[in-house]
């Protein structure tokens, strides 16, 4: 079955500073996933915390480690394998608690673990002890029932014994060691079973380690990948943003065109003002000429004047015509920005629509990771 998580929240993970054994140090910039795993095979315990692509917590439970509340909502435990202290920061008290009730029911599994593989250890041990004593208790069998000292024929005759003397004696000394010999091969059947069951777990491990590191391994091309796009949608934000300075221009200088065309209707109002003057003046001038035929000479130089006026007038015309094209023109040029402006203001809203999309689609990737 492998390692299978057993209990899982979510905390803030700190480790204690090294250089200052006081201070805690933050693993984890936010609250991330802490889990209990069980090792079926090994019949282990861990605990274990990523934050993106980084390990930051891989910590085997065993029967000596202690897990304490120095608050509310913190607790810590050390590690002597790892060389550190974890801290975890919860948001409440009560997920402190059920943290902690699991860790105090996972040590004592551990310990459970522990004490019956010394059980084991100790069974297998003792066989072995006693099939190694088996041939020296056989002898001093064989001694006690000869009942006396006899000279070294007689002894090496009641060790090796006749025929009769086998079958009385050493039947059931041969019964015993041939019972212990069994054991022994027993224990060594177990203990061969237990190294290619050992040979199992670690092959295991080291696929799940191996699945792990590849996991990890396409995490991290999956991050920088999402960070290209990001990188390619800020790029292209970039720009629109340069162009959006461009039309903002653009629309400074049609505010200018738009000025410049109000003095220019305020300029051709002035001059026809100016143009009903002389005419006026030109009238009462010929109501003079009229009126006055003594003044004629004057009449003259009025009609010179009149002459220079209508020439005058005329190029005044001919300004006000000039004008009035330029108003036109200019009139044209802004109806023509105002229908591009709004042609790319259109765009630009359908391009900050697929960026708010793309970017509410990389924030849910982020949480579902």
């Amino acid at each position: 079955m492998g390692e299978q998580p057993i209990f899982t929240t979510r905390a803030h993970v700190f480790q204690i500073d090294p250089s200052t054994k006081k201070n805690w140090v933050p693993a984890s910039k936010q609250a991330v996933t802490v889990s209990y795993f069980y090792d079926s095979t090994r019949n282990s315990y861990r605990i274990i915390s990523v934050d993106g692509a980084k390990v930051i917590i891989n910590s085997t439970i065993t029967p000596n480690m202690t897990f304490t509340k120095t608050s509310q909502k913190f607790g810590q435990w050390a590690d002597s394998r790892a060389n550190t202290v974890f801290g975890l920061g919860f948001p409440s008290e009560q997920q402190l608690t059920k943290f902690a009730e699991k860790f105090q029911e996972v040590k004592e599994a551990a310990k459970l673990a522990r004490d019956r593989s010394q059980e084991k250890i100790e069974t297998s041990s003792n066989h072995s002890q006693e099939v190694q004593e088996t041939p020296s208790v056989g002898l001093c069998v064989v001694l006690q029932e000869s009942g006396r000292e006899t000279p070294s024929s007689t002894r090496a005759s009641s060790v090796n014994g006749t025929d009769d003397e086998k079958a009385s004696h050493g039947g059931p000394a041969e019964a015993h060691l041939k019972s212990e010999n069994d054991k022994l091969k027993f224990a060594l059947a177990q203990s061969s079973s237990n190294v290619k069951k050992w040979e199992t777990e670690l092959q295991s491990l080291r696929e799940s380690n191996a699945r792990l590191s590849t996991a990890l391994q396409e995490s991290a091309a999956s991050i920088e990948h999402w960070k290209k796009q990001f990188s390619a949608c800020k790029e292209e934000n970039d720009q629109l943003r340069g162009k959006i300075e461009e039309l903002e221009e653009q629309c400074n200088e049609v505010n200018k065109e738009k000025e410049r065309n109000a003095q220019l209707s305020r300029r051709l109002q002035e001059l026809e003002t100016e143009l009903q003057d002389k005419e006026l003046e030109l009238e009462e001038l010929r109501k003079q000429g009229e009126i006055i035929p003594e003044l004629m000479s004057e009449c003259e130089s009025v009609s010179e004047q009149l002459q220079a006026a209508e020439k005058k007038n005329k190029d005044l015309e001919e300004k006000v015509r000039t004008l009035r094209t330029e108003v036109e023109e200019n009139k044209h040029r802004q109806t023509n920005l105002k229908t591009e402006l709004k042609n790319f203001l259109d765009v630009l809203d359908g391009k900050i629509d697929e960026l708010h999309d793309f970017r509410q689609g990389l924030s849910k990737l982020g949480v579902d990771n």
